[in-house]
């Protein structure tokens, strides 16, 4: 009797992990798509507001076909460290090198 509950209770424990790996997976594979629709779910579940939910989802929606990517990849984007130097920043080192230059020439 003992070792068919031993047995059973090694069975349930096989069939939680089968279960949670599954549900795993589905959670993590393909839900992009579906997981837009979460903040402007949550914007409505805590404030109530219809209107703020769909503002939410409007705005997004309207910078995603702007510029072709979605509100995070731009976030990312703008926070991301450009290595390259522009133009732009070449200029301005020199500038200030040259101005460098001549202050310390200026202090002497």
């Amino acid at each position: 009797m003992l070792k068919n509950y031993i047995i059973g209770i090694k069975n349930v424990m096989i069939l939680k992990k089968i279960f949670i790996g599954l549900f795993c997976l589905n959670l993590l594979t393909g839900c992009a798509q579906n997981f837009a629709l979460f903040g402007p779910a949550y914007t409505l579940a805590s404030s109530g507001s219809v209107y703020q939910a769909g503002l939410t989802y409007g705005s997004n929606e309207a910078i995603t076909k702007a510029t072709g990517r979605s509100t995070s990849e731009n976030i990312k984007k703008i926070l991301k460290k450009d290595e390259e130097d522009t133009e732009f920043r070449k200029l301005v080192k020199k500038r200030i090198e040259k101005n460098r230059k001549k202050l310390d020439l200026s202090n002497q």
